[in-house]
């Protein structure tokens, strides 16, 4: 009896001892491999550098990145890169009298702003294709309307050179001005991370896509706060 009683105490112990690492294994180290990443959009190249997966050296990706920019929020503040340091953002075009689409996008801004009022690491900007018009003082009184402009809602102008190149080479999205008052702009909304890549495009006045953004934001909160722990780049 005594010994079948010291077997089973033994027995116990290891348990207690060696199924918590186990689980840690199974959760932390396979769970990794089992995490799946967002996709960065946009050209990429091959790097000189390389790291290892499992014994091979493989070639390190450059991924596209949004460039240097200067723009003015509604607030007559200066806006650049430096301003999401560290943090995750989505972007959108839009005019201020845009006579449709601009109001169904920005309402549905106006919701995931709202969602994320407490999260330090997201921001939302709102760029305007039509800078002759819409100045700092328009776009603050455009703003208004919405319950979450300020800090966590941007909405940016500037001069009409900075805003289509980075919409057509740092956003990759089509921003063209027909003259007239007429524009052909992207109605997505895109997801940047905080190395300046884009993560996903979206339907703006897609309540679908939109949700699917809400979830996708989510994910890439996760990611970032991952990296921070142990770099997945």
């Amino acid at each position: 009896m005594r010994k079948s009683s010291l077997i089973k105490k033994i027995s116990i112990l290891v348990v207690v001892v060696i199924l918590p690492g186990f689980l840690y294994y199974l959760l932390v180290q396979k769970g990794k491999n089992r995490y799946h990443l967002l996709p960065k959009y946009g050209p990429r190249t091959l790097a000189k550098t390389t790291h290892k997966v499992g014994n091979k050296d493989v070639p390190d990706t450059i991924f596209h990145t949004l460039g240097d920019f200067k723009l003015t929020d509604q607030d007559g503040n200066p806006v650049s890169p430096a301003t999401f340091e560290g943090k995750v953002f989505v972007a959108d075009f839009f005019y201020t009298h845009c006579p449709s689409v601009c109001g169904v996008m920005n309402g549905y801004m106006d919701s995931l702003a709202r969602n994320y009022a407490r999260n330090s690491m997201v921001n939302f900007v709102s760029i305007t294709i039509d800078p002759w018009r819409d100045t700092p003082q328009a776009l603050k009184a455009y703003s208004k309307q919405f319950s979450s402009f300020g800090p966590k809602w941007k909405f940016l102008t500037g001069d009409t050179a900075t805003i289509y190149h980075l919409a057509r080479n740092g956003f990759l999205v089509n921003a063209v001005d027909e003259g007239d008052g007429n524009f052909i702009y992207s109605d997505k909304m895109i997801l940047i991370d905080s190395h300046r890549r884009i993560r996903g495009y979206y339907q703006g006045a897609s309540l679908t896509d939109v949700t699917r953004l809400n979830d996708e934001l989510k994910v890439l909160i996760s990611e970032e706060l991952r990296a921070k722990e142990t770099p997945l780049y």
